[in-house]
């Protein structure tokens, strides 16, 4: 059953939806700040490597970028395979940018270990390596962006343990078993329910970043485990799928949902109660510090080692502040 809202809720509702369409009108519009002096520098090229093209993380991700290289005036190339588990695509991506020796490379890895010798290729070849968003199994690198993982997982674990209470079932919904983001997630949840009595996880499944294929996974499980309680999905692909997939079956706040990452649709299943939290991360962050770093690496300067970003749980008491719609729809100011 549906909660009642009032009319101060729906103002928020609709204030909401204008800054987002405000946030993107500004952003296409391309309204930041921009450092005049850095257009003076030398134009440098960076390779930038995602997991996957498509997406609104990723496309957040590559907003961010783009910012922050009309700022610090280098050429980007933004290059990812078509499907997240295509590490052999990403490696070959790398190896491209290592061959046309480009000033920097920042990369969002699909594989914890299946990419070292291609970053550990291009480090000792004397190029700058950004690590972004999911890291790799190397010291060899120049420096890292990213959300603290595990904390993140265990945000969402907490989150969800609170609403389920003890002595409950839960399955966790992820995307890609070899991705360091992943891996620490899923351990992050399991630290967060020790604190808990009797909580279990009952099912674990990987929909490799498909909405459609987290829809059908998240319907069998429901399916095979009649007395399931929660879920935690645990990137946006996931999210989306396990949403849809309780809607269809008329399960919504029956199956309590914790999920990832800040999406529109994402944040309408909030707001409609299909989603009880979600753990936000700031993707247009990591995208343009990712590339500042990638600039000033390449122009020989200092950079931090490693750069963590904020995550943060949202649910339908909070995301009316201005401080989490800045969080959720975030740009530079």
């Amino acid at each position: 059953m549906m909660k009642a809202r009032g009319s101060d809720n729906m103002v928020k509702k609709n204030t909401l939806i204008k800054f987002l369409v405000l946030t993107i009108i500004l952003g296409s519009a391309g309204c930041y700040r921009i450092d005049k002096g850095s257009r003076n520098q030398e134009t440098k090229t960076i390779e930038f490597i995602v997991k996957m093209g498509a997406g609104e993380h990723w496309e957040m991700v590559r907003s961010g970028a783009q910012e922050a290289a009309k700022e610090f005036n280098v050429n980007m190339n933004f290059t990812a395979p078509d499907k997240e588990q295509d590490v052999d695509v990403q490696e070959k991506l790398v190896e491209s940018a290592i061959e046309r020796k480009v000033d920097a490379i920042v990369l969002s890895s699909s594989d914890y270990k299946g990419m070292v010798n291609v970053v550990e290729k291009a480090y000792n070849s004397k190029i700058p390596v950004i690590i972004i968003d999911s890291l790799v199994d190397t010291d060899k690198i120049t420096g890292t962006v990213s959300t603290n993982n595990f904390e993140a997982g265990k945000q969402a674990g907490a989150k969800l343990a609170q609403l389920v209470g003890d002595n409950s079932n839960i399955a966790v919904m992820s995307f890609v078993k070899e991705s360091e983001s992943a891996e620490n997630r899923e351990k992050g949840i399991e630290a967060a329910l020790k604190n808990y009595k009797n909580i279990n996880i009952v099912a674990k499944e990987y929909c490799y970043s498909n909405e459609k294929a987290s829809e059908e996974l998240t319907k069998n499980v429901i399916q095979l485990n009649k007395n399931l309680n929660g879920i935690v999905a645990l990137n946006s692909s996931a999210s989306l799928g396990a949403a849809r997939a309780i809607e269809e079956l008329g399960l919504k706040n029956k199956i309590k949902l914790v999920t990832f990452d800040s999406t529109m649709l994402g944040i309408q299943y909030l707001e409609n109660d299909v989603i009880q939290g979600t753990v936000v991360q700031n993707p247009f962050m990591i995208g343009y510090l990712g590339l500042k770093y990638g600039a000033m690496a390449a122009r020989g300067e200092k950079i931090p080692k490693n750069t963590e970003i904020e995550s943060r749980v949202i649910d339908e008491y909070n995301m009316y502040s201005e401080e989490n719609q800045k969080f959720i729809f975030p740009f530079v100011k």
